[in-house]
């Protein structure tokens, strides 16, 4: 049985439809603008986040890796150049999202290295066992349901696979609490009006990281999914936090 999540409630668009539903038509309404939206709104310190990320994996070398919420592919594509695994699998609900992905990656050569598919993360059609490592980038806020959601990742992993997480999340101490306040209401959702042309997507995402369960309280979620060894590391003030846990 799932427990409910405050994040599960908040959705981009009106009560009309599921979460999932909302999801998937947000991302594939933002796609083209997505890149350059979220190097601008992280001032480009998302790649030094997703560096960090992998090097959590380095030392495993995982050969069958799996990137959930893969979106338009930059983790993907970054994960499969430091890690090098036989193979890399992008998964996600959007197919806008991936069709940039793949554009992305057939331009730089990898597309005989790295796929594509359209997966629910809250069930997945892959075997038990399948996976050596599964990941996923600012992506766990938009699940449905989040306890299904990492139940699923848990099943594909083989024993002793690895879970690494990124996720945006809420600074606490003063004065980066304030000064990300006044960001995430005024900046995000402007910028993201300007350059996407959907506000609503962009008042979502303060919105769904602000309702998102954090630090310790993740921890504990992810623990109760079946993980173990799960640990936590607050990025850059805490505006983004990385969650590594062991199958």
């Amino acid at each position: 049985m799932s427990k409910r999540y405050p994040q599960e409630n908040v959705k981009p668009y009106d009560k009309e439809g599921s979460k999932a539903e909302q999801v998937e038509r947000m991302f594939d309404n933002i796609a083209p603008a997505y890149d350059q939206l979220n190097h601008t709104l992280s001032w480009g310190i998302d790649k030094s986040w997703r560096r960090k990320a992998i090097g959590k994996l380095l030392p495993f070398r995982p050969q069958r890796v799996m990137d959930v919420a893969t979106g338009t592919g930059d983790f993907a594509i970054q994960a499969f150049r430091v890690l090098q695994p036989a193979e890399l699998i992008g998964t996600d609900i959007s197919e806008g999202m991936m069709n940039m992905a793949r554009e992305k990656v057939r331009r730089i050569g990898l597309e005989g290295n790295i796929s594509f598919a359209k997966e629910d993360c809250t069930a997945l059609s892959f075997p038990d066992g399948r996976f050596d490592a599964v990941t996923v980038a600012f992506g766990v806020r938009n699940f449905e349901d989040l306890d299904a959601g990492l139940r699923e990742m848990h099943r594909v992993l083989a024993d002793g696979g690895h879970l690494v997480i990124l996720e945006l999340s809420e600074p606490q101490g003063f004065p980066m609490k304030q000064l990300y306040g006044l960001y995430s209401k005024v900046v995000i959702p402007t910028l993201g009006k300007l350059l996407s042309k959907d506000r609503s997507a962009y008042l979502y995402l303060p919105a769904s990281i602000k309702a998102f369960p954090q630090g310790e309280v993740m921890t504990e979620i992810i623990r109760r999914a079946g993980f173990t060894q799960v640990t936590f590391q607050r990025l850059t003030l805490g505006i983004c936090t990385l969650y590594f846990a062991v199958k």
